[in-house]
């Protein structure tokens, strides 16, 4: 089964690091009882600056999924599919 996945960028002040946090702990519980996976990764050389995947095994679960968050992402159309090296 194909994956498809999103991929989201944002850099986030110091001060705003605890808001920004919380607000990724609600996505993820969010993503998950969506049916999909979603972490997120920062810069070691650049702190406040992250990068979120979501992954689910479909692109319509994703796209679903997206359609329905409470803070979708601004290009949520952009989701890559899993290319097999089979």
């Amino acid at each position: 089964m194909a994956r498809a996945l999103t991929v989201k960028r944002t850099v986030v002040p110091k001060t705003s690091r605890r808001e920004y946090l919380g607000r990724l702990r609600e996505r993820k519980a969010y993503y998950t009882r969506a049916g999909c996976t979603f972490w997120v990764c920062e810069e070691t050389g650049l702190p406040g600056a992250f990068v979120e995947f979501t992954e689910a095994p479909s692109a319509a679960t994703l796209a679903a999924a997206h359609a329905s968050a409470p803070e979708p992402p601004l290009d949520a159309h952009r989701i890559y599919t899993e290319v097999e090296l089979s």
